[in-house]
């Protein structure tokens, strides 16, 4: 005698298909493929502080030094920095300083902020680079230099 069951019917199994994962798989992927440079775009304007934040330090350090001896210098270490070029505090960024274009150190100077090869910011094409003078004047090169600031 045969009961209902056993007449070949199949029962159901519970699970994904091959077809269902891939297509998980694949929604992810576009996913992370637009957040992740979104993201790594948000992390990179971040660590520009670092560089404005270090460039103004040195400022202050070095019309603090103007006062004292009459002169700016381009060594660092006179500043009270322990290397020449100067580290940032987050170490993505030195700093240096050189004469201005119309005077000597002894006058003006303009210091630049370049990032580490050792961080993500050597990545950041955006703002390559930041430059604050002794009049005050800041720029930055890059793609959108106007931004940097």
């Amino acid at each position: 005698m045969m009961t209902g069951n056993a007449r070949g019917n199949r029962q159901a199994v519970a699970g994904f298909t091959l077809i269902e994962i891939l297509l998980v798989v694949a929604i992810i992927g576009i996913l992370a493929g637009i957040a992740l440079p979104a993201y790594q775009d948000s992390v990179q304007k971040g660590l520009r502080s670092d560089a404005k934040s270090a460039l103004l330090d040195v400022s202050n350090r070095q019309e603090r030094f103007m006062l004292d001896r009459k002169t700016y210098t381009t060594d660092m270490s006179a500043l009270g920095f322990g290397a020449d070029p100067m580290i940032s505090q987050e170490g993505h960024y030195r700093v240096d300083a050189a004469a201005c274009g119309s005077g000597t150190i002894a006058t003006c100077y303009v210091l630049t902020a370049t990032p580490q090869a050792s961080s993500p910011q050597s990545d950041d094409t955006r703002c390559t680079s930041f430059s604050l003078s002794s009049a005050g004047a800041k720029s930055a090169t890059g793609s959108t230099p106007t931004e940097c600031w």
